[in-house]
């Protein structure tokens, strides 16, 4: 099971400049979100920024971003019975192939198979 908040979940409680970026991400799932974005939030420089968060979380921005928007995704097809499409795109993914590999990589199922296994016909 993917972990949403990287290696080390704490950082984001300990460091504020990570906390801002993460209730930013979690409050504008759907939108894209930049590492110059995410920059500005923490009030950071871009290079250092993406140093600061690699070394304080153990994993990279914009795996991250990623693994949060599959484990939303996976919350969403747990609750709602919406299509796949609508869910990649609820969460951010602008396209359904890019999800399903990201979803497959994450989580080591489509989501078709992950979708049917907590939501049986």
């Amino acid at each position: 099971m993917i972990e949403p908040d990287g290696a080390r979940p704490q950082v984001f409680a300990y460091y504020k400049r990570l906390q801002r970026v993460k209730e930013h991400l979690d409050t504008h799932l759907s939108d894209k979100i930049s590492l110059k974005t995410a920059a500005e939030i923490a009030g950071l420089e871009e290079k250092y920024f993406s140093t600061f968060f690699h070394t304080k979380t153990g994993i990279c921005f914009t795996e991250w971003v990623t693994r949060v928007r599959i484990h939303r995704a996976m919350e969403i097809m747990r609750a709602r019975n919406h299509t796949i499409t609508q869910v990649a795109l609820a969460v951010g993914f602008e396209d359904l192939r890019t999800f399903e590999r990201a979803f497959k990589r994450c989580t080591g199922l489509t989501p078709w198979a992950f979708k049917r296994s907590v939501r049986p016909s």
